[in-house]
Order: C-alpha cells, then structure tokens, then sequence
C-alpha cells in the first residue's frame, strides 16, 4: 500500500485512476473473478468428484458462514490495519484459497478451504460496505452503490461465461478454471493495494464495538436477510443440479443470464432507491421473493418444470440488488463515527441465522425440499413487515415510524 494519505474530501483532485470510487470498482470488479469461480463449479464439484448429498452441502455453507458471524472482529483488527488496507489483504486471501480449492476434493479439504477463503470473503465484504458508507455522499450513494453492483455483474458475466465456454468447448478441468479465478482477482488486488493512497474518511472511527438501541430495526433487517439469502444460495442452485440434472455449463449458464440482468437492472434500482425511499423499495423486494418462494415450493409440490424454475432463479437473484436500500438506511440514520463498528456487527447479526440453517435445512431438506422453501416464504413475510417500519425520510432522531415522523 503506496504510504501517502489523502483526505477523502481532496480526492476529488486526484486523476480518475487514482479516486476513491475507482478503487471501489477495481475491486468491485475483481472480487467476483473469484467468487464467482468459487460458485459455478460449487455444486458439480461437490457433488461429482466429492460425492456431497444435501446434508454434506448443508455442514459446508455453514462452515462458510462462521468468518461472517464473527465479521465483527474486524473492529479489532482495524486497531492495527487501515480499513483499505485489510480490504485488499482479505481481498487476496480470498483469491488465493479459490485458486488451490480443486487440490482438496474430499470432505474435511473443502471445509478447511472454504473456511479459509469465506474468512477473506466476508472480512472484504465487511470492510467495503464501511469504505463505501463512509467514502460516497448520501445523495449520490444509492445511485453509485447500484453502479457498483452492476460492475460486480458484469466481473461475474466475464467469468461465467469464460467457464462455460472453456469447460464445454476447451474441456478445462476444475483446477484449471479455480487457478485462473483465483490467480486474476490476487493480481487486480496486489493493483489495488500499490496504485492508490490511503483515503481517509471526514469522521474518525469508532474502534470498539457499537450497538444502539436506536439502530434495532437495521439490525432485524440484517438478521432476516442473512436468513433468508442462505435458502437460495445454498438449495436453490443445488435444486437445479439434484432435481433436474443441470452439468457445469447450464449451472454456469444460469449464473451468467442473471449477472446480464444486474448489470442492467443494479443501476435501475439504485435510482429506484433515491426516487421512491428505502421503504418502498424493500417492501417491493420481499413482495416478490413472497411470490418467488412459494412457486418455489410449486415446483416439488406439483411438479413445475425445468424452465420455470431457471426463471424464479434469475428473478430471486434479481432483487438481491435491492438490498443496497439497507445500507442507504444506515447511512442516512447513523453517527459517522458509528459507519464502520456498526457495519461489522451488522454482518456477523446477518450470519446469526446464516450459520445455522444451511446445517439444519439441509436434514429438512433429505426429507421435504418443499418445506425448505416454505421456511424461506415465511422469512420473507417477517422482512417485510420489518420494512413497512421504516419512515419515509428516515434520518438520525426518525430512525422507525415509531418516532412518530413521517
């Protein structure tokens, strides 16, 4: 990391190559050249080489989630490393472990890997949220966090696509394709960390651990979201391996037509946000993942086929871009100084139910898949009461409608 530091409010004068904003889409960009790597082949591989059944799938999803439920030591380490700076350090780790994952195709391997690699995932994660709330305006960031979404789609698009072509038409084998993911996001990183200065935000942050009551309702949002976003991370895509047979380059297929889609509808829906308010906005989204789930649940009960479940798949996907309208919500209703502590205990409450339920669902799942998709109908319903709380001009002081402001 170049030593220089720049205020975040000087920035401005810095050529465009070297902006807080370019560096948030740089490594926007490069995270899913990994990620995205990581979970294409997940569930061929596991299924195919490591011979996983639902059950072993459920234990390996919660063992990815156990670095985010204690996503909120990085206000320790923040003691010690710059928030950039452990963005990219995590950034690398994370490609690194993506890049070496095919080399333990057995049980305790891929729990060891997958530990290993969600532990530079969500210390990322969490780090760029705080970077991102701290570092953009709020009457622009809805609009640039919808950005940054879609030039995350577009990394992913790059990669699903270059997977399904090598895999079907060059035949590249797993390692080949884990090696190249992993080996592109650690070399944009290694950019990252030498090409720009450190920025630092207008608001020194706090470096211990912050819970308000005032923030409560954030909190259950977050809570519900990490709940329900495991349902379709881990049953929805292995849903169109068991039952319907789907090999490498549908899978890859499939993941491809829903980054096209957020790449052009990530923008939208962040100007979606600025228009109609954070309300609006998540109450819309949990409406149709209502919808979503209980087709979800037509598709085992009676029998619904093939091309109805791939489109629920890439509709479901499509509303996760909406989930910026609660990073918004804590952005306009926060104490600068609580931007960074109160994002890493907002990501270990969000995998609270995270690291339990894949574990749990997948025993459901051996014995009812429909019920699995039951619960997560249940989930969305909660969210969107949850949702219904929030004000209309939500601000420190009117942080839920009970603070009797519109």
């Amino acid at each position: 990391m170049t030593s220089n530091t720049v205020s975040i409010h000087d920035a401005g004068h810095l050529p465009v190559w070297r902006r807080p904003f370019t560096l948030l889409a740089l490594m926007a960009f490069a995270m899913p050249m990994a990620f995205a790597t990581w979970q294409a082949l997940l569930n061929n591989f596991v299924h195919v080489v490591a011979g996983f059944d639902g059950r072993d799938l459920g234990w390996l999803q919660s063992v990815r989630e156990i670095p985010g439920f204690f996503a909120v030591g990085v206000i320790l380490v923040v003691m010690f490393i710059h928030e950039q700076l452990l963005a990219v350090v995590s950034l690398m780790l994370l490609a690194a472990i993506v890049a070496i994952t095919a080399w333990f195709p057995h049980f305790y391997g891929l729990l060891m890997t997958t530990f290993l690699s969600s532990l530079g995932f969500h210390y990322y994660e969490t780090v760029k949220m705080s970077l991102e709330l701290q570092w953009l305006d709020k009457t622009e960031a809805p609009k640039k966090l919808g950005w940054l979404i879609a030039i995350g789609s577009g990394a992913s698009l790059i990669t699903y696509l270059t997977i399904m072509l090598t895999w079907k038409v060059l035949g590249w084998d797993y390692n080949t394709l884990y090696m190249m993911g992993g080996g592109i996001t650690f070399a944009i990183a290694l950019y990252c960390g030498l090409a720009f200065p450190r920025f630092e935000g207008s608001e020194m942050q706090h470096k211990h651990m912050v819970l308000r009551k005032r923030y409560w309702l954030y909190y259950a949002l977050q809570f519900m979201a990490g709940a329900r976003r495991q349902i379709f991370i881990v049953f929805a895509a292995f849903m169109m391996v068991e039952r319907f047979g789907f090999e490498v380059h549908e899978v890859t297929a499939l993941f491809l037509i829903n980054f096209i889609a957020n790449m052009f509808f990530a923008p939208l829906m962040g100007g979606m946000v600025s228009k109609y308010g954070e309300r609006k906005a998540l109450a819309f989204e949990y409406v149709g993942l209502i919808i979503v789930f209980l087709a979800y649940t037509g598709v085992y009960v009676f029998g619904w086929g093939v091309v109805l479940a791939a489109g629920l798949y890439v509709l479901d996907h499509l509303f996760f871009a909406l989930a910026l309208a609660q990073k918004t919500y804590l952005q306009k209703i926060a104490d600068p100084k609580d931007i960074a502590p109160t994002a890493a205990v907002a990501f270990t409450i969000n995998h609270i139910g995270a690291v339990v339920l894949p574990a749990l669902l997948g025993y459901v799942w051996l014995v009812s898949p429909a019920a699995v998709f039951g619960v997560a109908t249940a989930m969305a319903c909660v969210s969107l009461i949850l949702a219904l709380m929030i004000p209309r001009h939500p601000e420190k002081g009117n942080e839920t409608i009970f603070a009797g402001r519109n």
